[in-house]
């Protein structure tokens, strides 16, 4: 697995993957790497959180494992569960052939599922994997708190089974949208990092890198435009995700620059809630367009 030798070398690697990070960002990530400890990006969506993860596993030359919290989730989708129709059908071989069935041949290694967090601390890889633990604010607090062993010990504990423990941790991505607040027992196991929405310069640097087709007066223009709506009141601010959408739309629309109309008509990549759409088409629009491209 690489190694790197300062936050210099991640910055460069990752600007190498086109992915433009702050000299704080890359800090966080060397830290992580060097100590062996989970990092924990919070921020709003869209703004690169999820994408850490993916370029690490690439920069790393290994899996990415990549488990997608929502409300409900619990330990047979996230750990492990058991095949139970498999095992139903061992056991319905087994009668067949009027041979009996030990409860521990119907609990071995070839009857488990292997979900996520399991796949993350097997020992069977010749490379530890990144794991990201995706949006952990939807969870609910129980499947938090189950979180802490692993995250202090790198163990999962199967009844069936035993404890199966990490010889070497995997590198763990944790993010969250902070629509609600994680518990601190979780975050003091973690290294944290905010990720903001960017500046201008770093906007458009990215829009360059990521939508290498754009036409720089049009890129500029789309990212002076974001960065003046992200001022405006409204229910659901767009990302940098929402950015390069639009960007790459108005490409295949063969657009070179903006105008109102254009902006009017694709206003639906950028914003998600029709009350925002409502609230900036038309005379919001024009003023936007006035102030930040006519000048």
């Amino acid at each position: 697995m690489p190694s790197f030798s300062s936050i210099d070398d991640i910055q460069q690697a990752l600007q190498a993957q086109n992915y433009i990070a702050e000299r704080g960002l890359a800090t966080a990530i060397f830290l992580a790497l060097k100590l062996r400890r989970p990092l924990f990006l919070e921020g709003e969506a869209g703004v690169g959180k999820t994408e850490v993860a993916k370029v690490l596993a690439n920069l790393l030359s290994t899996e990415l494992i990549r488990l997608q919290c929502y409300e409900g989730l619990d330990v047979h989708h996230a750990v492990y569960e058991w095949n139970y129709t498999r095992q139903m059908l061992h056991i319905r071989l087994h009668e067949a052939r009027h041979e009996t069935v030990s409860e521990v041949e119907l609990f071995g290694p070839e009857f488990l599922l292997r979900r996520p967090l399991l796949q993350a601390i097997e020992n069977s890889r010749l490379q530890i994997p990144v794991l990201l633990i995706d949006e952990i604010d939807r969870s609910d607090e129980e499947f938090e708190a189950y979180l802490l062993e692993l995250l202090s010990d790198f163990q999962i504990t199967i009844p069936e089974i035993g404890t199966i423990k990490a010889e070497k941790p995997p590198v763990v991505v944790i993010t969250s949208n902070r629509t609600r607040e994680v518990h601190d027992a979780l975050k003091r196991r973690c290294l944290y990092y905010w990720i903001d929405y960017p500046s201008f310069e770093k906007e458009y640097e990215i829009v360059l890198a990521k939508v290498p087709d754009a036409p720089q007066q049009l890129a500029k223009q789309v990212t002076s435009f974001i960065q003046e709506l992200r001022r405006a009141d409204l229910y659901k601010m767009p990302g940098v995700a929402e950015t390069l959408d639009w960007t790459a739309a108005l490409v295949a629309l063969d657009q070179k620059v903006l105008s109102p109309q254009v902006i009017d008509e694709t206003l639906g990549v950028i914003l998600k809630y029709q009350d925002d759409v409502a609230k900036v088409r038309g005379a919001t629009t024009k003023a936007i367009f006035e102030t930040v491209i006519v000048g």
